[in-house]
């Protein structure tokens, strides 16, 4: 019987693994997501640097997308999914951008908050004063209003200067505002948190819990890409048990992304929780669709939505079982 060289055994073995390799690839989808700096929506960083989601046949191209132009990249097709606070999705969805939630990425407590001026006793003595916040339909724009509900006054009660989270820090760590108080978050807030002469931290979701974050795709997406959806879920999920188990090279990637060292990264995570599987279901359950409903009664009141979308269509538990 006639052997073939070993040499020729290696070859071959290696031009079929090569192979292999290229037919895996070829199957990779492709999906496109649209994310800010925020702390909470880093994992989803993680899971594409250390190659989780490339590990569930996921080719994850990561946009950084400003929460107000976030609904017109869905729309657009530059992106198929996107991270956003749970209200969001409802004023997504009221304005004609169909998108479904699939899994919770995070809860605030303390990451987000609103900043004062030094004069700024309490809530109360904003009223008459110029407050800056992201544009209408955001996180920090809803977050005012929130806050400010709860404290006897309206949106019309301030001046609102459209302003995103990170210059409004700036701004009141450099002394340069023009305005009185502003809404920020993580990791912004914590640079102010680090100058108190500057500007003080007057609420933050420890007071005012109404900062929840998810993860969602359009309803085509989903409907052509079930397995995809999947395993987006099962890359974070993965990601969060990475930080678990390493969390030094963790932190030092999702700090990275917001140039910030592993060490800074790891202190303004402190103030949010990641939501494993297992919170994600409890999540879902019926804390999902209470909360929903109060903010779509809020968002009505400051005029984001004009009416309330089908909340029936707002999540799909399916992919984190």
């Amino acid at each position: 019987m006639t052997r073939r060289p070993f040499a020729l055994e290696r070859l071959v073995l290696a031009v079929a693994t090569a192979a292999l390799g290229v037919a895996a690839q070829a199957q990779e989808t492709k999906v496109a997501i649209a994310i800010s700096g925020w702390t909470g929506f880093a994992p989803l960083t993680l899971a594409k640097e250390a190659g989780l989601f490339k590990n569930h046949g996921l080719d994850v191209t990561i946009k950084k997308i400003p929460q107000k132009d976030r609904h017109l990249a869905i729309a657009s097709g530059d992106v198929q999914c996107a991270a956003t606070t749970v209200e969001t999705w409802v004023v997504w969805n009221a304005n004609g951008v169909a998108t479904t939630q699939i899994f919770q990425l995070d809860k605030s407590y303390g990451a987000d908050g609103l900043v004062v001026k030094p004069n700024i006793a309490k809530i109360a003595d904003l009223k008459g004063k110029t407050v800056a916040a992201s544009a209408p339909g955001t996180a920090p724009y809803f977050g005012l209003a929130w806050i400010l509900k709860k404290n006897g006054l309206t949106m019309k009660d301030v001046k609102v200067l459209t302003l995103e989270p990170q210059p409004v820090a700036n701004a009141m760590i450099a002394g340069t505002t023009d305005f009185d108080g502003g809404m920020t978050y993580e990791p912004y807030l914590s640079a102010v948190r680090a100058k108190p002469e500057a500007g003080k931290i007057i609420a933050t979701t420890l007071d005012y819990p109404m900062v929840m974050d998810t993860f969602g795709c359009t309803p085509k997406f989903l409907k052509e890409n079930p397995k995809a959806a999947k395993a987006l879920a099962d890359g974070y999920f993965d990601a969060l048990e990475m930080i678990k188990k390493d969390p030094k090279k963790s932190f030092e990637i999702m700090g990275a992304d917001v140039k910030q060292s592993g060490e800074a990264f790891e202190k303004s995570q402190a103030y949010l929780r990641w939501q494993d599987r297992a919170a994600n279901q409890k999540f879902f359950a019926g804390e999902h669709a209470q909360f929903s409903r109060e903010a779509a009664e809020l968002l009505l009141e400051i005029g984001s939505i004009k009416q309330l979308p089908d909340m029936n269509t707002l999540a799909d538990t399916s992919f984190i079982k």
